[in-house]
């Protein structure tokens, strides 16, 4: 996946990513696809381990962003499977997988041309991971 050069991106991102980080989503990338994509601005990509931990990731994120910004979805696909969920926020779509289901349909790879955002939160979440395997390395 050869994503241009990451960027620091507006903070009306950070209610989204604090919302899939708040319940130990794995793996987020959120891109920049604006001038890309006629549907929205950002593609905020996560997984579960389980359909059961994805389904659940939906409904988590759907609440805590209701609860915590009054940010309600356009739209909410997939949440009965727990293999695919797409959360239409408008400028923020959000893709749940359960882990092999991502690593089939690759949407990252499908950005290529898009920029990785980095949020202060995702730096976070990184540096942390990082450390994490160099604990268990």
């Amino acid at each position: 996946m050869s994503h241009q050069a990451n960027i620091v991106f507006d903070q009306s991102l950070e209610p989204y990513v604090e919302a899939v980080l708040s319940k130990k989503a794995a793996s987020p990338v959120l891109l920049d696809v604006r001038g890309k994509s006629a549907v929205t601005d950002a593609i905020l990509v996560c997984s579960g381990k389980s359909s059961r931990q994805v389904a659940a990731l939906a409904e988590a994120v759907r609440r805590y962003l209701r609860k915590n910004y009054k940010i309600k979805p356009l739209g909410i696909e997939g949440e009965q499977e727990g293999h695919w969920v797409l959360m239409d926020y408008g400028d923020v779509l959000i893709h749940i997988f359960y882990e092999s289901i991502r690593e089939f349909y690759d949407i990252e790879g499908l950005w290529t041309d898009a920029r990785n955002i980095v949020t202060p939160q995702l730096k976070a979440y990184e540096e942390e991971r990082l450390e994490d395997s160099h604990e268990t390395a």
